[in-house]
């Protein structure tokens, strides 16, 4: 009979993984805290995530073996996170983990920490259970850690200490009474600098391998860009940065080119072969990116990308509740990669002569394998310069192609399939229901409106609770107090939902958010957010993150949002915290611009104020003066129909009236409003006009 360890009773999808383990696993709380200082032994503190290769091996040759669980289970209590529930221990250890031993950490993290402060003494990531690789194995790292902490009792605690103060430090507010700065644009050119310095030319994306894909730094590129183009000097090679990166990802192996989606990142420069996990948060960053750059260039392969990552997301990603599950396994049947990498016979028993010739040619079957003796899909050749080469028209060849990749499809669909996470994270699913709603907007597509709609009711009903927010959702149960990136995204997205169609239960949830994130997650001594809510549970420190990283930064978010939100209800409490939260980052900005993108685009945002564009009358009016708002690439400018008969408006919403029968619009930009406009020819000409 199989024996379950405490995890069995969790939701978490990567902690269930480890249920019959021999480990004596704990999940973080009271209970293994206790312990750990009743019986004065240090905590082992492993963190990682469902969808991680490496987790899954350190997992099957130290924690699935009796020996070493015996180990573990002797000398530690042992804890097991999922970092994607506990976004704030992991923000914690990551960062103490790379001040212990001088360089980045990763997944798994394996920390030991001292039972009575929970400050760390020792880490590292991935331990194999044979030294290899100049990894000691972890038995000798138990032993000697276990045999370091009898023997050195006071170093620990001193060490703690010491540790304290260091991330501290790193996450310190400017200090209480320093002069207000003066805010400016030094930091977004900065910014541009940089990127620009750090573009790959050849491939795209930035820097070399492992090459990730940086939604961020395209999305500041691309405003960037925006800001210059009615200009004597319009920044076009801004442009080519954000057009060159996105182009190459979709071509190549990071791009699934049979079901659409992006994995995690490239292990080569080239984009070929990925790090085969597909995470949410990665397709909600680029999906509107994709449809913004349609709108920009009017490619239509970007538009492509764009219906094909909203497809994958709505077929493979979104719950029959309607919340949108977290991650795909990189593995399946133990192997990495396999369920996307094929073999040339199998590709040419499915495919007709010339769907074969056409995929081929393409994606390189013709080509030495690319993966491990098989071939992962990555696009050689553009279908436009394998048409001309072999006299066939375009839509012939894309005809095969089409063809060619639906068999594949349907045929690789029966294979064993990669794992699920489906826990529904509030923050991960608030940037796909922002990122559906922008390509829905964009793209004019009814079922990406329909799945944002039906996502942001998921969270609406099921992930707040008395008025709170809560992080995760799994099996029924709603758990853990939100953090920052919660509280911030959801916001950000109640806004874009907002343009997409004025609904008032959409308006009361972003209000509910704003008060919570100036109620318990701003600094109001010193200015902008914490990661975490002034009655969480206490820890180790509570971070104050500011640099964007696989996602967003949430201060970055919460600043840009709150001023949108400020301008568009004429709350000045808005506008002030958002304004701090900049002030605040300052000295961050000054000294590496081009890792807070994020918070650049709100701080552009202060000095340029956003476009609020307000139409009210006749639905079926006021979505056309909407859409006609909307129709170019404007991102400082924020449209909302509103129907003449819209109830319950807050006064700065509800002294906007249209005349009866007719359609009035408002542009205000920041909380300035010009004379109101009465016909669709005057919104576009005062559209076009320069700012006064």
């Amino acid at each position: 009979m199989t024996m379950h360890n405490r995890l069995a009773r969790e939701t978490s999808p990567y902690l269930l993984q480890h249920a019959d383990n021999p480990v004596d696993w704990y999940p973080w709380g009271e209970e293994a805290l206790e312990r750990a200082r009743r019986e004065d032994r240090p905590l082992l503190l492993s963190i990682g995530y469902s969808a991680c290769h490496w987790c899954h091996v350190m997992a099957h040759e130290c924690f699935e073996n009796a020996t070493v669980a015996g180990l573990m289970n002797e000398l530690f209590v042992n804890v097991k996170v999922d970092r994607e529930e506990r976004p704030d221990l992991d923000r914690i250890y990551q960062l103490a983990h790379q001040m212990i031993v001088q360089r980045p950490g990763g997944w798994p993290l394996t920390m030991f920490l001292a039972p009575r402060s929970q400050a760390p003494f020792f880490g590292g990531t991935y331990f194999p259970r044979e030294a290899r690789h100049g990894l000691p194995g972890f038995p000798d790292v138990l032993t000697r850690v276990a045999k370091w902490y009898r023997e050195h009792r006071d170093e620990v605690q001193h060490h703690g200490g010491a540790m304290q103060e260091a991330l501290a430090q790193v996450w310190e507010a400017p200090a209480a009474g320093a002069p207000p700065v003066q805010l400016g644009a030094a930091p977004l050119q900065s910014a541009r600098q940089a990127l620009g310095d750090n573009f790959d030319a050849e491939h795209g994306g930035f820097g070399g391998a492992p090459k990730f894909p940086h939604p961020t730094n395209l999305v500041r590129l691309l405003r960037h860009w925006r800001g210059t183009a009615l200009g004597n000097d319009p920044d076009l090679e801004a442009l080519h940065m954000v057009t060159s990166t996105l182009q190459h990802m979709a071509e190549g192996g990071l791009y699934d080119q049979l079901g659409g989606g992006f994995c995690r990142y490239s292990v080569d420069e080239r984009w070929m072969i990925p790090h085969f996990e597909k995470m949410l948060y990665d397709n909600a960053l680029l999906l509107p990116l994709y449809a913004q750059t349609w709108s920009v260039t009017n490619e239509p392969f970007f538009r492509r990308i764009a219906a094909e990552t909203a497809g994958w997301t709505q077929r493979e990603m979104q719950s029959p509740e309607g919340g949108y599950y977290s991650s795909l396994d990189a593995d399946s049947e133990g192997e990495e990669g396999r369920f996307y990498a094929w073999d040339r016979a199998e590709v040419q028993r499915l495919l007709e002569p010339g769907e074969m010739a056409a995929v081929s040619a393409v994606f390189g079957l013709d080509r030495p394998a690319n993966f491990e003796g098989r071939w992962h899909l990555h696009t050689y050749r553009r279908p436009a310069e394998v048409a001309a080469e072999r006299g066939l028209s375009r839509d012939k060849l894309a005809r095969h192609l089409d063809s060619g990749r639906a068999k594949l499809l349907q045929a690789r669909g029966r294979r064993a399939w990669p794992g699920l996470d489906d826990k529904v994270l509030t923050s991960w699913n608030a940037l796909m229901i922002r990122g559906m709603a922008i390509a829905a907007r964009i793209l004019g597509d009814a079922a990406m409106a329909a799945s944002a709609r039906r996502a942001l009711d998921f969270v609406r009903h099921t992930l707040v609770h008395d008025g709170r927010l809560l992080a995760t959702w799994k099996d029924g149960r709603a758990r853990f107090p939100a953090y920052l990136d919660d509280h911030a995204f959801l916001l950000d997205a109640c806004l874009e939902m907002l343009q997409l169609s004025w609904e008032p239960r959409d308006l009361a949830l972003a209000t509910v958010v704003a008060e919570a994130l100036l109620t318990h997650f701003e600094d109001r001594e010193h200015g902008g957010f914490l990661f975490t809510a002034d009655d969480h549970e206490k820890l180790l420190e509570r971070p104050r993150p500011l640099g964007d990283d696989a996602t967003p930064s949430g201060n970055g978010v919460a600043a840009l949002a709150l001023n949108r939100l400020g301008c568009l209800l004429g709350e000045p409490r808005y506008l002030e915290a958002a304004e701090r939260a900049v002030r605040s980052a300052w000295p961050a900005l000054e000294r590496a611009a081009f890792a807070h993108c994020s918070l650049l685009d709100a701080l552009e945002e202060q000095l340029e104020p956003p476009e609020i564009v307000i139409v009210r009358g006749e639905p079926k009016r006021t979505t056309e003066w909407a859409k006609t708002a909307g129709l170019v690439y404007a991102p400082r400018r924020l449209v909302f129909a509103i129907p003449a008969d819209a109830a319950d408006l807050p006064p700065a919403l509800a002294e906007k009236s249209a005349p009866a029968g007719g359609t009035r619009a408002w542009i205000c930009r920041g909380t300035t409003c010009l004379t109101p406009v009465d016909s669709l020819s005057a919104l576009t000409n005062t559209l076009k006009a320069p700012a006064p």
